[in-house]
């Protein structure tokens, strides 16, 4: 394999923390900012830390050994650190930020001092502590359960999301008694990928949150309001790249009416997308999918690469469901924007993994 695969897995090395009172020992460090308002403030998050091993452990296999020494080393220094956030009363749901106490926006001077800051535990953290440990078979049940639990229609019906979509049973992004509901292409991608992968039974959760899915890429919503298909995640590119994951994954029936669409779309974004790193989510996303990808001359990207990219953002304004705020809430003025430079070396490190495999298995070409 290439040199550069040694090299994108020693910066993840470095960047992984040894223990600050900021980022404690095996974490990945994160920072969220608002370059509008000049804020910035580095974040104690699971997420990235998370997500780096769901994305390591998925392409292990495809490394020499002595690589796979290496990821199993930084795996494992990352699990230790679930249980801080772990949710705050004992069950197996997982939150953003640690939970006992709750250390909601952390390192900042104001969020963090009130409780409406506060955000319950979430699908995408969840989903990623699950597929990245050895949950049981009783733990799998329970989640599906509590899934049920905070879906739409259960307690609540959601408000902002197109009107044809206020009838899907679809999963919300959040737990939480009192939250509000909320559909994310993303998050829904992400938990559908645990339920598929551990062959937990389909309901009409799981349906309904397909349908979600596959009608955002069919109405291609996804391509012109981003942000309403996906809060966490308003950018074509990243709905592209977690839908692709999942159905290069289990290929759902529900998604494959979309596939072409899919394709169609990533390739004619890789000719448009100004932001280099976006092109690597789509050129991954076609590696998956068995498609024919351009090479991307990642060997001289460095830190000053990733600037202006954001794989996760918090919209403070999606909580409010009045009409008029929620039209303000795709403004960037009112965004969190999340960055971490280990996962963006780690992005950069599945694409060459995904590139050189394709070089080995040549792809297809499609029209």
């Amino acid at each position: 394999m290439s040199s550069l695969i040694d090299f994108f897995i020693r910066k993840i090395e470095n960047e992984q923390s040894a223990g600050t009172a900021i980022f404690p020992a095996g974490l990945f460090p994160a920072h969220r900012s608002n370059d509008l308002i000049g804020y910035s403030r580095p974040d104690t998050t699971l997420f990235f830390s998370t997500i780096i091993c769901f994305t390591l452990q998925k392409i292990f296999h495809d490394l020499p050994e002595v690589y796979q020494e290496r990821i199993r080393k930084v795996v494992d220094k990352v699990t230790p650190n679930y249980e801080d956030f772990k949710n705050k009363d004992g069950l197996k749901t997982y939150n953003f930020w640690k939970t006992k106490p709750s250390r909601h926006f952390p390192n900042g001077y104001l969020f963090r001092h009130f409780e409406h800051f506060r955000i319950p535990d979430d699908l995408d953290d969840t989903a990623f502590v699950y597929l990245t440990t050895a949950p049981s078979g009783d733990e799998l049940l329970w989640l599906k359960q509590k899934l049920t639990q905070h879906a739409n229609g259960h307690r609540q019906w959601i408000r902002n999301t197109y009107p044809e979509y206020k009838p899907l049973r679809a999963y919300s992004t959040w737990f939480g008694k009192n939250m509000y509901i909320e559909f994310d292409a993303c998050v829904l991608s992400n938990m559908l990928y645990l339920i598929f992968e551990r062959k937990l039974p389909l309901n009409d959760h799981d349906q309904d949150s397909l349908t979600y899915i596959r009608s955002v890429v069919e109405t291609r919503r996804y391509l012109r309001e981003p942000f309403r298909c996906a809060h966490q995640y308003p950018h074509t590119a990243l709905i592209i790249y977690h839908v692709a994951r999942l159905m290069a994954a289990f290929d759902p029936p529900e998604l494959q009416p979309v596939k072409s669409r899919l394709i169609a779309d990533c390739r004619a974004l890789l000719q448009t997308e100004p932001h280099v790193m976006c092109r690597i989510l789509l050129a991954s996303s076609l590696l998956r999918l068995g498609e024919m990808a351009p090479k991307i001359d990642v060997s001289t990207f460095t830190e000053e690469t990733f600037k202006g990219f954001y794989f996760f953002i918090a919209g403070l304004l999606t909580a409010y469901e009045h009409p008029l705020l929620y039209r303000l809430a795709s403004n960037r003025l009112f965004h969190m924007y999340w960055t971490c430079p280990a996962h963006a070396w780690v992005l950069l490190l599945e694409y060459e993994v995904l590139y050189e495999k394709s070089q080995v298995f040549p792809a297809k070409i499609t029209a």
